[in-house]
């Protein structure tokens, strides 16, 4: 089919992008005028994917872009950076979204696929969680998350367009730097438990999430569904610490730090930083990833799409070390 992919020049837009590639679609990429270097530098011209220039603010190109697309995967979003205020959020993750879908629409496209974050959930305080559970979402970029995941469905039921909703969990594998921090600080005996580490993580490997997004764009069954896609398992945090230690061969932290002090600390660099732009040393988000709940439960995608995530966590967390170890990052 002819797609296109927002959010190209990402982790996980990248890696998506390839895939559909891959499975033989013809793939285009919505590439901003900041990001046309990445995406010259990445992998993706060489495989393939042309590049349109544009934003999800201007509809022109949005119009460009999605003709004579038959299915778009939406993954582009603004994800958390400090000292970026709210409207930004908002501006991106739903004034974006509202604009493609729009355009979608008017092109005739077939289905979109809406990328949201299990992050609308929150902290699962019953675990595991299905899609069905409450939304609880713990920030800007959660908030606007979610406002966008509504806007999606709603646009598509009033306007005849078939909308699919996923919303991936703990998104890791080569490329993707967010856990770097965790291996970096295990392999160098720096990384703090804080907190009785029993809260649960839920990890999926990219390669598998990507196979996720692609059923959801051509399962007939998926039209105007929800679904979570997630790892094959979840663990507690300790048993997370420890696997990679064990796969970096270093000994896991014994000692639990309390939690109170962090989040206090983490509070106060906010207060500070925020206003004038600078990254907090500390802040509560990094906190909460020790003390709250991920656990997610992937029947309905099983049943519905196929959904079968193939790379579990411990061969997942080799790939993802040796990924780091040849780019020169541990």
């Amino acid at each position: 089919m002819n797609v296109l992919v927002t959010g190209a020049t990402g982790f996980t837009g990248g890696h998506l992008a390839q895939h559909l590639i891959d499975r033989g679609d013809t793939v285009r990429a919505l590439v901003r005028a900041k990001s046309r270097t990445r995406f010259d530098a990445s992998p993706l011209p060489s495989r393939g994917v042309t590049a349109i220039d544009g934003d999800l603010l201007d509809a022109a190109s949005l119009a460009r872009a999605v003709d004579g697309v038959e299915v778009v995967y939406h993954i582009a979003a603004t994800y958390r950076e400090a000292g970026q205020p709210d409207s930004a959020y908002r501006a991106i993750n739903v004034d974006g979204t509202r604009n493609l879908l729009e355009a979608a629409k008017a092109a005739g496209v077939k289905r979109v696929v809406h990328c949201s974050t299990g992050g609308v959930h929150g902290h699962i305080a019953h675990p595991p969680a299905n899609e069905d559970a409450p939304f609880n979402p713990g920030d800007v970029y959660q908030e606007t998350k979610l406002a966008a995941e509504k806007l999606a469905r709603a646009f598509g039921a009033a306007n005849g367009l078939d909308v699919v909703v996923a919303r991936p969990i703990g998104i890791y594998g080569p490329g993707d730097t967010r856990f770097l921090r965790m291996f970096k600080g295990l392999a160098r005996g720096r990384f703090p438990m804080i907190g009785n580490g029993q809260a649960f993580y839920h990890l999926t490997y990219v390669a598998d999430l990507v196979e996720g997004f692609r059923l959801c764009g051509t399962v007939p069954a998926a039209t105007g569904r929800t679904y979570i896609l997630a790892g094959p398992r979840y663990t507690t945090l300790e048993q997370l610490v420890h696997l990679v230690a064990k796969e970096l061969n270093v000994a896991p932290p014994r000692v639990h730090l309390p939690v109170w002090p962090f989040w206090t600390a983490g509070l106060l660099c906010e207060m500070v930083c925020v206003p004038l732009r600078i990254e907090p040393p500390i802040y509560r988000r990094r906190v909460d990833f020790y003390t709250k709940s991920r656990a997610f439960d992937t029947t309905r995608a099983k049943t519905e799409l196929g959904f079968a995530p193939k790379v579990d966590l411990e061969e997942g967390i080799r790939r993802t070390a040796r990924w780091y170890r040849n780019e020169g990052l541990l």
